[in-house]
């Protein structure tokens, strides 16, 4: 299962930003638009909310089957049954979080240079996300890095690498030739007013199938 996992397009929702009523109506959206992971991220909410939010959007992704990731809360990941968790540098270590999770979910960590990757992939991860690529509004803390340095995890990782951080229809280009499994998204696709077309776009984009300009 974890080896078969298509990292393409990898939404990353924020409440806050999205253009629809209800998470659920935007996950599916993206879905229907190509999106092939979703990974669930609530900062500002209780633990119930984030159980209840969790387990709304379990039922979409599990429509489709599509792999929901929880991000940070272990708890959380494991109470819905989703397929895995994504954490970052400053959060319970990857060898840690492998044991609670056990081997059979997805374990995603956040990496922005070799080192970080390095590191997470001998302590247990399944995937890299590394970024961030650009600046970016939904995470204004976050450390730049280079397309240099993303291709060398990429050369010396052994691990699916999804690239993130202020990545849009505009930049997405970029990523063509870096060799990477995917790119995670969040405003470019969960604020736009069309969430399935403007997924529809970003991965044509990606898979070199057609120029941003000619939108």
């Amino acid at each position: 299962m974890k080896s078969n996992i298509d990292y393409t397009l990898y939404l990353v929702t924020d409440r806050e930003i999205m253009s629809t009523e209800k998470l659920e109506i935007a996950v599916e959206q993206a879905i229907l638009g190509g999106c092939t992971v979703v990974q669930l991220r609530e900062k500002n909410c209780s633990t119930l909310e984030f159980f209840e939010i969790a387990s709304q959007i379990k039922k979409v992704v599990d429509k489709y089957k599509v792999p929901l990731i929880i991000n940070d809360r272990i708890d959380i990941a494991l109470a819905v049954d989703a397929a895995g968790v994504h954490i970052g540098q400053k959060d319970i270590p990857t060898r840690v979080v492998r044991r609670l999770i056990g081997d059979n979910k997805i374990l995603g960590v956040s990496a922005s240079n070799l080192a970080e990757g390095m590191r997470a992939y001998k302590d247990g991860a399944d995937y890299l996300g590394v970024g961030a690529m650009f600046t970016t509004d939904t995470k204004t803390d976050a450390r730049l890095t280079s397309m240099d340095e993303l291709v060398r995890i990429k050369k010396h990782i052994p691990l699916p690498i999804v690239a993130i951080g202020g990545i849009n229809k505009e930049n997405a280009m970029q990523f063509i030739h870096a060799g990477i499994d995917g790119l995670a998204v969040v405003s470019a696709i969960i604020s736009q007013p069309d969430i399935r077309k403007a997924t529809m776009e970003l991965k044509q984009v990606f898979q070199g199938r057609t120029d941003a300009n000619e939108f």
